[in-house]
């Protein structure tokens, strides 16, 4: 499962968790050895932590501009 460009922060750290999680049992059964499988797996982790990353950036962008206005210069 893909996340969407419109998804939380909160949804996307939950979605890194899983594929985290989901990683680690397929290291301790025969998955580990499907390539393929493993590839993709470590594929979604990468986006989904970029998803995450910006999602926190953003995050913390509009709660500075809560905060003290937006920025201007």
């Amino acid at each position: 499962m893909r996340m969407s460009a419109a998804a939380t922060t909160a949804e996307c750290r939950s979605h890194l968790e899983l594929l985290t999680s989901e990683r680690a049992l397929a290291l301790e059964t025969t998955l580990r050895d499907d390539r393929a499988y493993m590839a993709d797996l470590e594929e979604e982790i990468l986006s989904t932590r970029h998803a995450y990353v910006a999602s926190a950036v953003v995050e913390i962008a509009r709660l500075r501009e809560d905060l003290v206005g937006a920025y201007e210069g």
